[in-house]
């Protein structure tokens, strides 16, 4: 069995836009020894194509990583195939809030060194002494205490479209980056309670143990982070304190928590929270875009990329060969650097 995509992802992406299969996206994450990550990664990949899974998952001998979607008809399959491994039995499977089902057009199961980038030396502290689970309930009566810091550790342009309120957001490009400046920000407030919260959960069971290890005593986690937090609310009545969108790494790009928009078109200024890649292939700018600026410069960053999007594709893919800009991200506070043009 062949383990790994044989089609063009654009083929791939038109396919599921047009499927009407129903499909849950779902993510959950388990830190874990996993001795051969190689073996592992090839075992899950076979059972995964059978159920019709895609998505991108990380695996490495810290664990696994793992944001998908399944025809829901398949869902208790791949649940009951999930439990069936030692480590991930009663794993919580965090199911999507705002999902349409078209988040994830193939899949991707690669092998990492760290199924989440940290920077960190694992060795030199005890990963498993993590800071205290709250459920959501929970969460809102400890952020209302006036003793206590909450702290996105997300990056900025995922604060940017939604957070917890009075929350403090970091101004970082990574999680890796974010750690040592998150810890810089909390060193007055050692005495306080610190609490901390991500899409997920899987950046702050890393982040809340290093704090722990860098002598932070009081040190909570949203337990299943944001999407299990939105579950809750929603289920049990609660207030939600989430102001937003909750942004997300697939195809959606967001999952609205709350009808407040929180985020401004970068072009024109306007209340706006949808995130966009630019279009122009050679580009792929992640920034925020409202309607009219998408209609005025056909989805791109700039005029620049836009008049590059009229040209030949062959032109096009001239001009981008041997290019590789890397992953790109609008920096709000970065305007004079950036090439995204005004309305």
């Amino acid at each position: 069995m062949q383990l790994h995509n044989k089609f063009n992802r654009k083929v791939l992406k038109e396919n599921i836009q047009n499927d009407s299969t129903v499909r849950t996206t779902i993510s959950f994450y388990q830190y874990t020894k996993i001795t051969d990550p190689d073996l592992f990664r090839n075992t899950i990949y076979k059972q995964l194509e059978i159920l019709g899974v895609l998505g991108r998952i990380y695996v490495g001998f810290e664990g696994i990583n793992a944001q998908i979607s399944v025809p829901t008809e398949n869902f208790e399959a791949l649940k009951n195939y999930l439990y069936s491994i030692e480590f991930l039995n009663g794993i919580r499977l965090n199911i999507a809030v705002d999902d349409d089902g078209k988040s994830f057009f193939a899949l991707d199961i690669k092998v990492r060194n760290k199924i989440v980038a940290d920077g960190l030396n694992d060795a030199t502290f005890d990963v498993t002494n993590k800071g205290i689970h709250l459920k959501a309930a929970e969460f809102n009566a400890l952020a209302s205490q006036p003793d206590t810091v909450i702290v996105d550790m997300r990056n900025h342009y995922e604060h940017e479209v939604g957070h917890f309120e009075n929350a403090i957001l970091p101004d970082v490009d990574t999680f890796r980056q974010s750690l040592p400046i998150v810890e810089e920000i909390l060193e007055p407030n050692r005495d306080k309670q610190i609490l901390l919260y991500c899409t997920g959960g899987i950046r702050c069971e890393k982040a809340s143990a290093y704090f722990k290890h860098k002598g932070f005593k009081n040190v909570y986690q949203l337990e299943g982070g944001i999407i299990e937090y939105a579950r809750q609310v929603k289920s049990q009545g609660l207030e939600n304190k989430f102001k937003g969108k909750n942004f997300v790494f697939d195809e959606r790009l967001g999952e609205r928590i709350s009808e407040e928009i929180v985020a401004h078109c970068h072009q024109c200024g306007e209340l706006c929270d949808t995130h966009t890649n630019c279009a122009n292939d050679g580009c792929h700018l992640l920034f925020i875009q409202c309607p009219k600026c998408k209609e005025k410069f056909e989805g791109c960053c700039s005029t620049e990329c836009k008049e590059t999007l009229h040209l030949p594709i062959e032109k096009q893919r001239e001009l981008r060969k041997g290019v590789n800009k890397g992953r790109q991200v609008f920096r709000k506070g970065r305007v004079e650097n950036s090439s995204l043009e005004k309305y």
